[in-house]
């Protein structure tokens, strides 16, 4: 009975192994292989209803011209319509958001 279970375990654990191997992880890791957290919010899209302006707070656009980009700040996620445009929020936020109410 022992052999007879051996005999189907063995090649169903060496065929998990050989297909596990293959796969790539969309986790990135250092030149060791040690799982680092992902750098930027590459996970989530944001939509125009889910940013707290509706125009760029650094240069005025209205955003339903296109999102490109966004950032967090106070627990608010705010639209940009260039990276360009984020960085200088960045610089002073609370600033700019004094300017948009």
């Amino acid at each position: 009975m022992k052999k007879t279970i051996l005999f189907f375990a063995i090649p169903a654990v060496i065929a998990c192994i050989i297909t596990a191997c293959g796969q790539k992880s969309n986790t990135p890791s250092d030149a060791a292989g040690t799982a680092k957290e992902p750098v930027g919010d590459t996970t989530h899209k944001y939509t125009l209803a889910m940013v707290a302006n509706k125009k760029d707070p650094s240069c005025g656009m209205p955003l339903t011209a296109g999102l490109e980009d966004t950032t967090q700040y106070k627990g608010q996620a705010y639209g940009f319509c260039s990276k360009e445009c984020k960085n200088e929020f960045l610089k002073n936020p609370d600033g700019y958001i004094a300017k948009m109410k």
